[in-house]
């Protein structure tokens, strides 16, 4: 249209639209639908954030919602863990891989694969419950850019991880998630 501009991707406009949503009646969908449409433009996003390397941004933390960036570092794997509160995943750039699993029947000390697993791409946008356990790997050699967002307090909510050592339950360790990180970074610099 002649002299309409289009609007830029904007961090607070992105935040914002996530405080809306979660007051809706199926917050989650909402926040999904929030995502797809910030996910039409993948570049825009990628060139706001311009990221160097993996790691974590909170752009939000709020009891009821927790707004992040990450950007998963090339051939980085996450080992499986929970959040405890339902979280859409969106990709703008890159792929982040998904493997699901369940509680096995031993009171839930240790994890079995479930077998599922999704794949996710540019523009896609996966909305998990909360009860949700899985792992995320960057399967490729360059970085993978997303917009995460939670139903609550990522940041203090008490969850759970399975180190792939012993595969059994265990309180989630936020100083073992940032050396995943510093690890995978060094590695794709060559430091390790």
């Amino acid at each position: 249209m002649k002299g309409t501009l289009e609007a830029m991707f904007d961090v607070e406009n992105l935040v914002a639209e996530c405080q809306t949503a979660i007051k809706e009646h199926t917050p989650a969908l909402a926040v999904r639908d929030v995502l797809r449409r910030t996910l039409d433009r993948p570049l825009e996003v990628a060139e706001a954030f311009a990221a160097q390397e993996g790691g974590l941004e909170f752009l939000h933390v709020s009891p009821e919602l927790t707004v992040l960036h990450v950007t998963w570092a090339p051939g980085m794997q996450l080992y499986p863990h929970n959040h405890e509160m339902w979280a859409v995943i969106g990709i703008y750039g890159g792929q982040e891989d998904n493997t699901f699993f369940r509680r096995d029947g031993d009171g839930g000390r240790s994890l079995i694969e479930s077998g599922g697993g999704k794949a996710l791409r540019e523009r896609d946008v996966l909305t998990l419950g909360d009860d949700t356990i899985h792992a995320v790997a960057n399967p490729l050699e360059r970085l993978t850019g997303a917009i995460h967002v939670y139903g609550g307090d990522f940041v203090n909510q008490p969850r759970s991880q399975w180190p792939p050592e012993t595969r059994t339950e265990e309180p989630f360790d936020v100083s073992r998630l940032q050396d995943q990180f510093a690890s995978a970074n060094a590695a794709w610099r060559g430091t390790a």
